[in-house]
């Protein structure tokens, strides 16, 4: 075995140019012991063997970067090189131990060819690697994501305002009623005209059910608006909202009192009690 074979792995001679994985010429001249440029006529020599697949010169753009890439390239082997280097491919290096036929280049390119094969299995399993990191990364992201949409979910179920919280707690109000596609429902026993004035911009049909009517702004809102249906029913203590018949929220404290006092507004799950809302309300 020569001495660059015993001091240099072949494995840190092979580059990728162009998306193959080549060898310089001067890499292969020293390790099947001829110069580089015997090698080269012998190439030029039966160079209808030598396609593109096998061989290629490289381009200055090429040469440059190989050289900034490679420690050994700038530091000596190749510094003054004449003419552009050729490099070969594993088929390119198979089809040069058989036109060299040396007994050195025979069995240096076997040698040659397994250390580009082996290069090709770390690269392989490398990629399969990062693959499956990427993977789990994906995997985690989106763990990480559902997290944050259930925490974000259970935030908007569910809401707490302490005193003096007053355009937060309208803020939610308003962003609740512009949920509806169709219609609102408002359970409530005191309105006065901060709901008249939210529900004057939405273009929904609004049924507030409560147990007083004697309310003057009602009355003048209806002279303007038709988009509002009162009805008495004195069977409701607690506050709901019902949006589209399909999504019931419930409020701690009258809606004239939002922000007041500390209460909470919370999205009610439940489909049954939805259901039983719905119901009592159609018999009455």
């Amino acid at each position: 075995m020569n001495d660059i074979m015993e001091k240099e792995k072949i494995e840190n001679l092979i580059y990728e140019i162009r998306g193959k994985q080549v060898m310089l010429d001067s890499d292969l001249a020293k390790l099947f012991n001829y110069s580089t440029k015997d090698l080269n006529r012998n190439v030029k020599n039966n160079i209808k063997r030598f396609p593109l697949e096998y061989c290629f010169q490289l381009t200055n753009e090429e040469y440059n970067f190989l050289r900034c890439k490679n420690f050994t390239l700038k530091n000596g082997r190749g510094q003054h090189r004449k003419y552009l280097p050729y490099v070969f491919t594993e088929y390119g290096v198979t089809m040069l131990a058989g036109i060299l036929k040396s007994e050195i280049a025979i069995k240096t390119s076997l040698r040659i060819v397994e250390a580009f094969v082996n290069l090709k299995k770390y690269v392989n399993n490398y990629e399969i690697r990062i693959s499956n990191l990427e993977t789990k990364y994906i995997e985690h992201d989106n763990k990480i994501d559902k997290l944050f949409e259930a925490l974000d979910k259970k935030e908007k179920q569910s809401h707490i305002f302490f005193e003096g919280q007053i355009y937060d707690a309208y803020s939610l109000l308003v962003d609740i009623l512009k949920e509806a596609e169709e219609e609102i429902i408002i359970i409530d026993n005191y309105i006065d005209k901060q709901i008249l004035d939210i529900i004057s911009f939405l273009d929904k049909e609004v049924t507030i059910i409560t147990n007083k009517y004697n309310n003057k702004d009602i009355e003048k809102y209806k002279e303007q608006y038709n988009n509002l249906n009162i009805k008495i029913n004195n069977n409701f203590h607690d506050r709901f909202i019902i949006i589209d018949r399909s999504t019931l929220y419930h409020s701690g404290a009258s809606f004239k009192d939002l922000g007041k006092k500390c209460f909470s507004i919370n999205k009610i799950e439940d489909k049954k009690l939805l259901e039983n809302i719905l119901e009592h309300l159609r018999q009455k």
